[in-house]
């Protein structure tokens, strides 16, 4: 530890360039400072895990008493890092009757111990939501994994995990929105429907067609009301047209008298 503070004292004096400051060690303290060889981070790597805990690497590289950095004893060592503990809400779509399996801890915490983390769950029945007023207990049997096997429909919601370590920090939180729907219902084959619709076969190929396209009634029927439109449009024009020769005659009796 007092090698430690020395060395921290040292790098705030050249940082500031305060003579004043740096005067205030002894010739002793200096002469110490020179035979202290310690490990400074010369890179660090970024976050495994954009959210919860995740290992990050660092080289680390030995720094002689005079100062000179050697980069032939330099070495890599993993640690813990925690950006985030809030991973928001991720949302999947299942049918009736698979196997779903929810994962909180997911491979990066694995790797660091399943039992070194207590997980707790939360679910909101029928609704994809984060309000935290909606979630109610939730038994996992798996603790760190729900499994649903076979999926229901009642199984639908969102599921929420809490994460904490050995001294009860939170690390982790996540949502899982889970929507069930039935396969006879619907279909989430997008391939084999596109092939369906886009292939040479006719959008109408289920349509069963005979050689006539309607009943014999409907036809018949049919039939007669264009018939007798037609024979009404026929005698309207006919009695225009006496009407018109009628009244043409009537005019050239009158001429002639």
């Amino acid at each position: 530890m007092a090698r430690s503070a020395l060395w921290l004292v040292l790098l705030f004096c050249t940082l500031l360039h305060s003579p004043s400051w740096c005067s205030t060690l002894t010739k002793a303290e200096l002469e110490e400072l020179e035979n202290i060889n310690t490990w400074v981070i010369k890179r660090s790597f970024p976050c495994s895990a954009t959210c919860g805990l995740g290992l990050r690497s660092q080289e680390l590289c030995p720094i002689m008493g005079t100062g000179n950095l050697s980069k032939t004893s330099c070495k890599l060592r993993t640690i813990r890092c925690l950006d985030t503990w809030q991973c928001g809400l991720k949302t999947q779509t299942a049918t009736t009757g698979q196997r779903l399996v929810l994962d909180c801890l997911e491979e990066v915490m694995e790797a660091m111990g399943r039992f070194a983390f207590v997980v707790s769950w939360r679910f909101a029945r029928g609704v994809i939501t984060s309000d935290d007023s909606l979630f109610t207990r939730y038994e996992a049997l798996s603790l760190d994994k729900v499994v649903l096997d076979p999926l229901r429909e009642e199984d639908s919601g969102t599921y929420r995990c809490d994460v904490l370590d050995t001294d009860k920090r939170r690390v982790k939180r996540m949502f899982k929105g889970v929507k069930v729907l039935s396969p006879n219902e619907l279909s989430l084959d997008f391939t084999k429907g596109l092939i369906h619709w886009e292939g040479p076969v006719s959008v109408f190929s289920n349509i069963t067609t005979t050689r006539h396209m309607y009943p014999s009634s409907t036809a018949r029927n049919m039939a007669l009301i264009s018939m007798s439109i037609s024979a009404v449009m026929s005698a309207v024009i006919f009695l225009f047209l006496w009407g018109l020769y009628r009244k043409r005659t009537a005019q050239l009796s009158q001429d002639n008298i």
